[in-house]
């Protein structure tokens, strides 16, 4: 197939106040000289798209630039021959959208090694709306099981759990028989969290409203702790024996204080979830995984379908904490 002389993109540049944002037409070698050049028919939105999209917390260093850390498309060609042209494929994590040309855009150039071959029973589509979100999730679950916390090892935490990777753990916690406690802040969002698969709703206060005891009440066998700073903190001091935290995000802070007596007296696990980075053969298990879950059973209502040209609406409400379940943007 040919490549396209021009093609369309989200384009973030950099402006006095905060970085402007427009569809702009670019040429080809606006592109990295990559071996896979792939048409993108849907890509997601994720937290860290908006820091990038708005010059935020120096998630990307160089401007203009095209953010978007997923993607799913076709292959136009393969100069290293690893992919097979009209080859569907998932692109998620490593630097795309970082300081890579991302996903909002209707072409990318990337490294073969960041390709993934679309899994049999995801459409691009549905790939989209699980997203890197979604490979955090299961790679968190992936992590807690390899600690032998199954589904009869007691109760789940997920935190944050109206965001991405929070809510797509408790749909697929639940999917997999595990008891899901789901914690927010929203209280409204209740109803939303039940219709995931969630068996109990609390607000993260009831977490962190607690004593500083350096052990407290036994409470969950595990979690997907999606909020770093205090709260994981607090998390780790309710976890019951032999039971593993799964760490993947740092919106209360990139802090962690804490003591050491969950790990040697209860034999806690803290578990360390490198989505961006996990290799290839993992990476492809887990989006196997992922793939694995029926996907008929997600509510329709869980996601939201967007253009290009209506993303920056979409960029300023996840920045401002608004955003419920997922956002997928329609390429083409």
């Amino acid at each position: 197939m040919n490549t396209p002389d021009f093609f369309n993109a989200l384009l973030s540049q950099q402006a006095t106040d905060t970085n402007e944002l427009s569809v702009e037409q670019l040429p080809f070698d606006f592109l990295p000289a990559n071996e896979v050049v792939i048409q993108v028919q849907y890509s997601s939105l994720n937290f860290k798209d908006a820091l990038s999209a708005k010059g935020l917390n120096h998630v990307t260093r160089t401007y203009p630039h095209i953010p978007g850390i997923d993607a799913a498309g076709i292959v136009l060609n393969d100069s290293s021959g690893t992919f097979s042209e009209g080859q569907k494929v998932i692109v998620t994590g490593h630097d795309l959208g970082t300081n890579t040309s991302g996903g909002f855009s209707e072409v990318i150039r990337v490294p073969s090694n960041w390709v993934i071959p679309l899994p049999d029973r995801l459409s691009l589509k549905q790939a989209m709306i699980y997203g890197t979100a979604g490979f955090t999730a299961m790679y968190g679950i992936e992590r807690l099981t390899r600690e032998l916390i199954q589904p009869e090892s007691g109760p789940i935490l997920v935190t944050g759990a109206t965001g991405g990777v929070g809510s797509l753990a408790v749909f697929f916690l639940s999917q997999l028989g595990y008891e899901v406690i789901a914690a927010s802040r929203k209280h409204s969002e209740a109803e939303f969290l039940s219709s995931l698969g969630a068996n109990h709703v609390i607000h993260t206060d009831e977490l962190l409203n607690v004593s500083d005891s350096p052990l407290l009440s036994r409470k969950w066998a595990g979690a997907i702790e999606t909020v770093g700073g205090s709260l994981l903190d607090a998390v780790l001091r309710q976890t019951k024996d032999k039971g593993a935290v799964a760490c993947c995000g740092n919106i209360l802070g990139n802090e962690l204080t804490t003591n050491v007596y969950p790990f040697i007296l209860r034999g806690i696990s803290l578990l360390g979830i490198d989505s961006a980075f996990c290799e290839y053969e993992l990476r492809k298990q887990i989006w196997a995984a992922v793939a694995s879950i029926n996907y008929e059973l997600l509510p329709d209502s869980y996601y939201k379908t967007v253009s290009l040209s209506e993303l920056e609406r979409e960029i300023d409400h996840i920045l401002e904490g608004k955003q419920k379940g997922r956002v997928v943007v329609e390429i083409r």
